[in-house]
């Protein structure tokens, strides 16, 4: 999270011109950005180093893998067993994203699956991990923003 603390306008132009295209090569941006080659590798070798960019896998949409339908489970967990609940929920394939909350959800857990059959195995799958207690599920009928992070590049390059 604070590595996006530490971008500059030059990063911000960066990634603006890999949103716009993903494919480009280190010369392509140098090129546009009016940089030389060896700036925006080093550049991209530290967004990469910081954890600023996030993994290419991010960007497959799972239901092009099949699986057409995002839930949020919303999970109650004992305290004590936090973080082996967190590595569990790691191994469950189809969980997705899983964020720590303030307020009496513990954690919420973005998951995917093929059809209501398989979202009903999974949530049982989270519910039998030691140490949650309760859990509620929403399912997500429409995605109506997409993640994305351009308006907040540009907002960077603005000042």
């Amino acid at each position: 999270m604070s590595s996006m603390h530490n971008l500059d306008a030059t990063d911000a132009r960066l990634l603006l011109a890999l949103s716009d295209n993903p494919r480009a090569t280190g010369l392509d941006l140098a090129q546009r950005l009016g940089l030389s080659r060896n700036t925006v590798q080093a550049r991209l070798a530290g967004l990469e180093s910081r954890g600023a960019l996030r993994p290419f896998d991010t960007r497959v949409q799972a239901a092009a893998l099949g699986y057409p339908l995002t839930a949020f489970i919303t999970t109650q967990v004992n305290q004590h067993m936090l973080n082996g609940v967190g590595d569990a929920l790691g191994e469950i394939p189809e969980v997705i994203e899983v964020h720590g909350l303030t307020g009496a959800t513990d954690l919420l857990v973005r998951v995917v699956a093929r059809d209501p059959d398989d979202l009903y195995r999974i949530s049982a799958l989270v519910l039998a991990i030691p140490g949650v207690e309760r859990t509620s599920i929403a399912l997500s009928m429409h995605e109506m923003v997409n993640y994305r992070a351009t308006p907040l590049l540009h907002r960077r390059v603005v000042g």
